[in-house]
């Protein structure tokens, strides 16, 4: 029988594919991963047509093969429940998705940056996360009064926040030292048991990038 799992195909880090990694561990689904360590494996991906628009993530699901992380995000999130339930908490989930993954993209994009311009990184993020992103997400919090960000129940939106939160917490420790509401999200939706499984040793969840990491992304990924 074939395995019905869906496959991850990505290199063997964070990047862009860990919060696909987050969404299938916190709604449960277990996962296969093919990690690309060589230009050739991504060619041969290309070569078979089998990347939509030549790039990674992607993913192998129910028959079909998906990229772009955002797609693969919804897609997954709406199967499993993770995505409200009508459309104006899936747009309201959206947004705060598509807020935080801004804020997000910035901690993808910092081990790639030269050793001198990564320490004022550092403060930029730390600025953006407490003066822009985490206010939004502490008043949500503290109005509502819930648990979660959406319709009282887990979402997409709580997932794609505590996986910033926690890999901006590695570079700085206390950014949430100000935010009393995010402090208490942090802890309970960790503990989730599928997310706290997620989060302990032995899982798929992959550490902070080292040099291994970016010279493999530029290996496979520079002309």
């Amino acid at each position: 029988m074939m395995s019905t799992k869906p496959k991850l195909h990505y290199p063997n880090g964070r990047g862009r594919m860990e919060s696909v990694r987050w969404v299938l561990a916190a709604a449960g689904v277990e996962f296969d991963e093919e990690f690309l360590e060589t230009k050739e494996q991504l060619q041969k991906l290309q070569d078979g047509n089998h990347l939509l628009f030549q790039q990674v993530p992607m993913v192998e699901i129910d028959g079909m093969k998906l990229v772009q992380t955002r797609s693969i995000l919804h897609y997954i999130a709406d199967k499993h429940h993770l995505f409200g339930k009508d459309l104006k908490e899936r747009t309201l989930i959206d947004m705060y998705v598509e807020g935080t993954l801004d804020l997000l993209e910035l901690l993808i994009m910092h081990p790639f940056l030269k050793p001198d311009d990564q320490q004022k990184e550092v403060v930029n993020m730390a600025q953006k996360a407490i003066i822009r992103y985490f206010p939004v997400f502490e008043k949500v919090l503290r109005e509502h009064g819930q648990r979660f960000l959406v319709g009282n129940q887990l979402s997409l939106a709580d997932i794609i926040l505590l996986q910033t939160i926690l890999a901006l917490e590695e570079k700085i420790p206390n950014v949430l030292s100000a935010f009393p509401h995010l402090q208490e999200f942090t802890v309970k939706i960790s503990n989730i048991p599928t997310i706290k499984k997620f989060l302990e040793p032995g899982s798929k969840r992959k550490p902070p990038p080292d040099d291994i990491y970016v010279r493999t992304v530029y290996n496979i990924f520079m002309p």
